[in-house]
């Protein structure tokens, strides 16, 4: 059996006495594009937190390749290869969008800060790369335009475009992304669903994604994962979750979601 690419095993994580997320498993192989949805307050972004590093685990195992990554923290689990954007958006909103790239682009470390102050050969020739890979990022998301804009003057597309390319920035092998649609209009969506395969398939991303439209969860995901009140009630293809009378009851009651 393939060892999946990470997973996490009856995750919980209590707060005093209210329990956020209980007993949560799930598991993504290589090159998988999988929802997680649910009612507001499920504890969605509460299970990102958990597998990302941002928050710890109560009980239950956080596993990356097979190895218990539970312990470490969340820097350490970016090196590995996750990255994630949030469900409000965290730009530097006095950096132009530019830089809100470069500050975290994979390779700046190359060149410390002596070379700087000194200006080195070294120093220059990290900018250089750095720039490159930085700008290119902005095009494949269709925000090169706004390079020399302050984050903080972008329209909400392109900033949460611009949070996108700033996690694609890291290199990640896992890309978690948290309401990557929230606030966008019917065009925006259709443009961004088109943008989210073209990341699995052209960079070979694993995807998971929170989100309520779900005619873009169905539309793109191959499985989807369901929480309500914190536990997982369903999990499937998108044919199947649709007529899930859990998922029914959890969403509406008594009508399909989707």
């Amino acid at each position: 059996m393939t060892t999946p690419l990470f997973a996490v095993e009856c995750v919980r994580k209590c707060y005093g006495g209210l329990t956020a997320v209980c007993d949560v498993s799930l598991e993504l192989a290589e090159g998988d594009l999988v929802g997680l949805i649910g009612p507001n307050g499920a504890g969605k972004t509460t299970c990102f937190n958990l597998i990302t590093g941002a928050d710890t685990c109560s009980a239950g195992r956080v596993l990356w390749e097979g190895r218990n990554v539970t312990s470490l923290p969340d820097f350490r689990r970016a090196r590995l290869g996750l990255a994630r954007t949030f469900q409000n958006i965290r730009l530097w909103a006095d950096m132009t969008a530019l830089d809100n790239v470069r500050a975290v682009c994979r390779g700046s470390e190359e060149a410390g800060w002596i070379d700087g102050l000194l200006r080195t050969p070294r120093h220059h020739r990290v900018e250089r790369l750095v720039t490159g890979k930085s700008l290119a990022l902005l095009a494949r998301l269709g925000i090169e335009r706004f390079a020399d804009t302050r984050a903080g003057d972008l329209p909400y597309g392109p900033q949460r475009k611009l949070e996108i390319a700033r996690a694609l920035a890291l290199e990640p092998r896992v890309l978690l992304l948290d309401e990557p649609a929230a606030g966008m209009n019917p065009a925006e969506k259709t443009d961004l669903m088109r943008m989210v395969e073209g990341l699995r398939r052209d960079l070979g991303l694993t995807i998971l994604l929170i989100e309520h439209d779900m005619r873009f969860v169905m539309g793109i995901c191959e499985r989807i994962y369901v929480l309500d009140h914190g536990e997982r009630i369903a999990h499937g293809t998108p044919a199947e979750i649709r007529r899930d009378p859990k998922v029914i009851a959890a969403y509406l009651g008594t009508e399909s979601p989707c």
